[in-house]
């Protein structure tokens, strides 16, 4: 690299530059480390004159919204934007494995490599379509593995974000890789972004198992025709499962193209090749078996028997201090976070800690999902299928003021918070709602009012 790419070796005093990474129309990408946390990043350096001079500022503006509005282990994380005079500086994570393009370039992958892989894109993607955002240019040169071999969707400078309340929903702008594009795509009339993005998924699978592009041709129009037609010829060893699945992904009229909840209830995605091949794996590894507060039941145990190996449940005492910590006009969350959809919730109820317990139990039933018990008067229900970032899992932790009254926080520990909003307001608030003495977040927010009346306060002077 050459010294004025190093130039200054420390940038904005918080990240020590490394070596060039990749190099693009608009910029150059380093390796970074921070002098604050000493972890690794990717920094992406665009030219300012040269995105202006092109008229691209629109461009860079959705990329960073985008990338702040995707957070999900399958995305690159964007964690802050810089800029000087002349350039802007992108501060993202480091993906250490490179470029997927790389591996695939060598050949075709093992089938149950590229399953791991498809599976992961199929997830990023369905969270990116959940908040209202369409890839438009998904390739195995923007999709990047890290230091686990975890896939993870980058470059978002094509994609396009659909408001909540626009009416129509239809894209225009015909944009991605031609050997990538769906066929609605290259004919330019308006396109689902959704259906576009999973054509461009269907390439990329078929891409790491055979190791070669499906509809390929020097000549343009010619490769076109093809995709236009799904013209294609499957390997001698595709099993007949993928090629379903690729036949119904790589389907040229988009209303019947398969969607992406129906990917994931297709058998070949479900299950992992080769499972003779596979020793079993146990779920949470990372819990020693010391650590067993969670009693581990087989599956055909019954409740009862589960309740049986179970130490009594009790909930945790708290004071007037914890109950004062835990009301609205103390909690400062939102001073340090702008994500107004909360993880928790909490409500009070005059009944007994085990009629609570019974209800939630009630509750992880109807919702198809197991409970557990765990000490100090923690409740968790866990899904039993994957959802849009992995298991759902919430907890209920009881707390004790008196034997017949009871505070009760509600709150998200992993899997998708949308998916925990919906449930929480469509399913769990509703089902309490006879045990329920009052929901803290019903309560007049004081605080929230003060700040608008200091707001006005301020405008007024």
């Amino acid at each position: 690299m050459e010294s004025s790419d190093m130039e200054p070796n420390v940038l904005m005093e918080r990240y020590e530059l490394g070596r060039l990474l990749g190099q693009g129309t608009f910029g150059k990408v380093y390796y970074a480390r921070s002098k604050v946390t000493n972890q690794s990043v990717a920094i992406k350096a665009i030219e300012k004159n040269k995105v202006m001079r092109t008229g691209l500022v629109d461009r860079i503006k959705r990329e960073i919204s985008v990338m702040k509005l995707a957070r999900h282990p399958n995305i690159i994380q964007l964690f802050e934007v810089m800029a000087t005079k002349t350039k802007i500086y992108f501060v993202i994570e480091y993906a250490k494995g490179g470029e997927l393009f790389n591996k695939v370039s060598k050949g075709k992958l093992k089938e149950e490599v590229a399953h791991r892989y498809f599976k992961q894109l199929i997830n990023a993607v369905d969270f990116c379509h959940s908040r209202g955002v369409y890839h438009r240019d998904i390739k195995p040169e923007n999709i990047l593995l890290d230091e686990n071999g975890n896939l993870k969707v980058s470059d978002f400078g094509l994609s396009a974000l659909v408001e909540s309340n626009q009416e129509d929903s239809m894209l225009r702008t015909p944009c991605g890789t031609p050997a990538y594009v769906a066929p609605e795509v290259i004919k330019r009339k308006g396109y689902d972004g959704a259906k576009a993005d999973i054509w461009s998924c269907g390439i990329v699978l078929f891409v790491l198992l055979a190791g070669y592009l499906p509809f390929h041709d020097s000549n343009l129009i010619e490769m076109y025709r093809k995709i236009s037609k799904a013209e294609i010829k499957y390997p001698s060893w595709f099993r007949p499962e993928v090629c379903k699945l690729l036949g119904d992904i790589l389907n040229p009229k988009p209303d019947t193209r398969i969607s992406i909840a129906e990917i994931k209830e297709h058998s070949w995605f479900k299950n992992e090749p080769n499972p003779r091949n596979k020793k079993p794996q146990v779920e949470n590894s990372t819990l020693s078996a010391s650590s067993s507060s969670t009693v581990v039941t087989d599956e055909n145990d019954s409740p009862e028997a589960e309740e049986a190996k179970e130490e009594p449940f009790v909930p945790t005492s708290i004071n007037a201090f914890d109950i004062i910590s835990l009301s609205v006009g103390f909690d400062l969350s939102r001073f340090f976070k702008d994500d107004v959809q909360k993880k928790e919730a909490r409500f009070s109820s005059k009944l007994p800690a085990s009629v609570i317990i019974s209800k939630m139990g009630d509750i992880a039933k109807q919702l198809g999902m197991k409970i557990q018990k765990k000490a100090a008067g923690l409740l968790k229900l866990e899904g039993l299928s994957e959802g849009r970032k992995g298991v759902l899992s919430i907890d209920a932790e009881i707390f004790e003021v008196t034997p017949n009254f009871h505070l009760v926080e509600v709150k998200k520990s992993n899997g998708d918070t949308l998916e925990y909003q919906k449930i929480l307001k469509e399913d769990i608030r509703p089902a309490l709602q006879d045990i329920v003495w009052v929901w803290q977040s019903d309560q007049p927010l004081q605080s929230q009012q003060s700040d608008r009346q200091l707001q006005i306060h301020d405008q007024q002077q």
